[in-house]
């Protein structure tokens, strides 16, 4: 495995990390999660990200990860989405964060959370308010870093610029939804703020809810063992279920047979290659998918390979972001 700071900051984070977005606690059987997160620590993953609103998945992780010494891994997970019904059960006020980071560490059974993220950007509370309540929690020992999910390049600079004049200390993550369909990063400089703020990156969906293994074929059923067959989990993938994204899904999976690697492996690989990119989260159900996807980290992607990337990519038009 290989391991890239997270922005500026001194957390050492692996490339490859493992999420529970849809899978752990709810879509896979708790056996098959703890096999899978196993399989992840042992080859070499150190990142586990998860969120207090994936039923039932820091139960799972925690649990998982209980076998392993604390300081071997990075435990993050996040904060903003609602818990209750309460007025006050949702959001980012300093009553939410402090009463869900207590929440998630009892869930999570351990002692602190090395990342702490907020979910998405909460337009109703004072942004200085959310910041100095992950200020207030570090100093408190209960998390050791603080980041974001899915903010915008301005709410980004606004919050860098508001910490820095309060002295709080730094946002170090930003996670946003990346791969070769969703680019808005890109688009929208995301990337470059985060660069310019010393943010880094940790992406997820970078195979696409799994349109970028290679397993949906245009004009084919879809596979019943799939994520798409599963009414609990199929929400998302929909919007890629496309003929103009599933012929593309082809001809990148020719292009990656060239060089001798699997699509997953070069759609990774082709997220990594962004060197403010410090993870890519990858799910998994079962353990052979995780040790096939960390092989991306070996592939290096020229300047020829991604212009022909392109040139598959622009058969696809007004793509809709998942967002």
């Amino acid at each position: 495995m290989k391991y890239r700071r997270l922005g500026k900051s001194g957390l050492r984070v692996s490339e490859i990390g493992l999420g529970s977005w849809m899978t752990y606690g709810s879509a896979t059987a708790e056996e098959t999660s703890n096999a899978c997160i196993s399989k992840a620590f042992d080859l070499g993953i150190n990142f586990f990200d998860t969120s207090n609103s994936y039923i039932g998945a820091e139960q799972v992780l925690g649990n998982a990860l209980k076998a392993y010494p604390r300081s071997s891994y990075v435990l993050a997970t996040k904060v903003y989405f609602p818990q209750g019904e309460g007025p006050n059960d949702r959001g980012l006020s300093r009553k939410h964060i402090m009463e869900q980071c207590d929440a998630s560490l009892k869930r999570l059974g351990t002692e602190y959370i090395d990342l702490y993220q907020c979910h998405r950007f909460d337009n109703e509370t004072p942004i200085e308010e959310t910041l100095r309540a992950l200020d207030d929690l570090t100093s408190q020992g209960k998390i050791l870093y603080s980041g974001v999910s899915e903010w915008s390049a301005s709410q980004i600079e606004n919050a860098s610029s508001l910490g820095k004049t309060l002295n709080l200390r730094p946002l170090i993550s930003n996670q946003p939804i990346y791969n070769l369909f969703e680019r808005y990063i890109e688009k929208e400089n995301v990337i470059k703020q985060c660069e310019l703020e010393g943010i880094g990156l940790i992406v997820f969906s970078p195979l696409a809810q799994g349109i970028l293994t290679g397993k949906y074929k245009p004009g084919h059923a879809i596979p019943q063992d799939s994520r798409a067959a599963n009414n609990e989990t199929n929400g998302v993938i929909n919007s890629y279920l496309r003929e103009d994204v599933l012929n593309c899904t082809v001809k990148l999976e020719e292009l990656a047979a060239e060089l001798g690697v699997t699509l997953s492996q070069f759609a990774l690989a082709w997220v990594l290659r962004q060197p403010n990119v410090s993870s890519a989260i990858i799910g998994s159900s079962r353990p052979t998918q995780i040790e096939e996807n960390i092989k991306a980290i070996d592939l290096n992607i020229t300047a020829d390979v991604l212009s022909r990337v392109e040139e598959i990519l622009s058969a696809v038009h007004n793509f809709a972001p998942m967002r």
